[in-house]
Protein backbone atom coordinates (compact mmCIF):
# COMPACT_ATOMS: atom_id res chain seq x y z
CA UNK A 1 0.00 0.00 0.00
CA UNK A 2 2.81 2.40 0.87
CA UNK A 3 4.48 1.74 -2.86
CA UNK A 4 0.87 2.09 -4.43
CA UNK A 5 0.30 5.93 -2.42
CA UNK A 6 3.92 6.70 -2.81
CA UNK A 7 3.82 6.25 -6.64
CA UNK A 8 0.22 7.67 -6.52
CA UNK A 9 -1.50 5.08 -7.78
CA UNK A 10 -4.29 2.40 -6.63
CA UNK A 11 -2.80 -0.36 -5.51
CA UNK A 12 -4.67 -2.84 -8.09
CA UNK A 13 -2.43 -1.11 -10.45
CA UNK A 14 0.62 -2.71 -9.26
CA UNK A 15 -1.01 -5.94 -9.65
CA UNK A 16 -2.04 -6.11 -13.24
CA UNK A 17 1.63 -6.67 -14.83
CA UNK A 18 0.13 -8.48 -17.39
CA UNK A 19 -2.15 -6.32 -18.81
CA UNK A 20 0.61 -3.10 -18.20
CA UNK A 21 3.26 -5.08 -20.23
CA UNK A 22 1.32 -6.53 -23.16
CA UNK A 23 2.73 -3.14 -25.13
CA UNK A 24 6.39 -4.14 -24.34
CA UNK A 25 6.45 -7.54 -27.09
CA UNK A 26 6.46 -5.04 -29.86
CA UNK A 27 7.10 -7.66 -32.40
CA UNK A 28 3.38 -7.98 -33.69
CA UNK A 29 2.50 -4.51 -33.18
CA UNK A 30 2.48 -2.01 -36.72
CA UNK A 31 5.04 0.34 -37.32
CA UNK A 32 3.23 3.29 -36.10
CA UNK A 33 1.90 1.32 -32.85
CA UNK A 34 6.13 0.76 -32.16
CA UNK A 35 6.68 4.46 -33.55
CA UNK A 36 4.01 5.18 -30.64
CA UNK A 37 5.87 3.09 -27.67
CA UNK A 38 9.09 4.43 -28.99
CA UNK A 39 7.80 8.34 -28.27
CA UNK A 40 7.25 7.06 -24.77
CA UNK A 41 11.24 6.53 -24.12
CA UNK A 42 12.55 9.41 -21.79
CA UNK A 43 15.10 10.82 -23.75
CA UNK A 44 18.33 9.29 -22.67
CA UNK A 45 16.35 5.31 -23.93
CA UNK A 46 15.36 7.47 -27.04
CA UNK A 47 18.82 8.13 -28.03
CA UNK A 48 20.51 4.70 -26.93
CA UNK A 49 17.51 3.31 -29.31
CA UNK A 50 17.97 5.47 -32.21
CA UNK A 51 21.69 4.82 -31.85
CA UNK A 52 21.13 1.45 -32.65
CA UNK A 53 18.63 1.92 -34.67
CA UNK A 54 21.63 4.06 -37.06
CA UNK A 55 24.16 1.28 -36.40
CA UNK A 56 21.12 -1.16 -38.48
CA UNK A 57 20.58 1.57 -40.97
CA UNK A 58 23.94 2.29 -41.67
CA UNK A 59 25.01 -1.77 -42.21
CA UNK A 60 21.66 -2.22 -44.76
CA UNK A 61 23.73 0.83 -46.72
CA UNK A 62 27.05 -0.39 -46.53
CA UNK A 63 25.49 -3.57 -47.34
CA UNK A 64 23.43 -2.35 -50.23
CA UNK A 65 26.20 0.09 -51.78
CA UNK A 66 29.08 -3.06 -51.92
CA UNK A 67 26.64 -5.14 -53.40
CA UNK A 68 25.74 -2.48 -56.35
CA UNK A 69 29.75 -1.97 -56.62
CA UNK A 70 30.45 -5.70 -57.24
CA UNK A 71 27.35 -6.34 -59.14
CA UNK A 72 28.57 -3.42 -61.62
CA UNK A 73 31.98 -4.80 -61.84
Amino acid sequence: MKIAKALGVPLYDLFKADEVFADVNSFDKSLMEKIALIEHLDKKEKTAFYAVLDVFLGKKKMKDALSNVLTNV
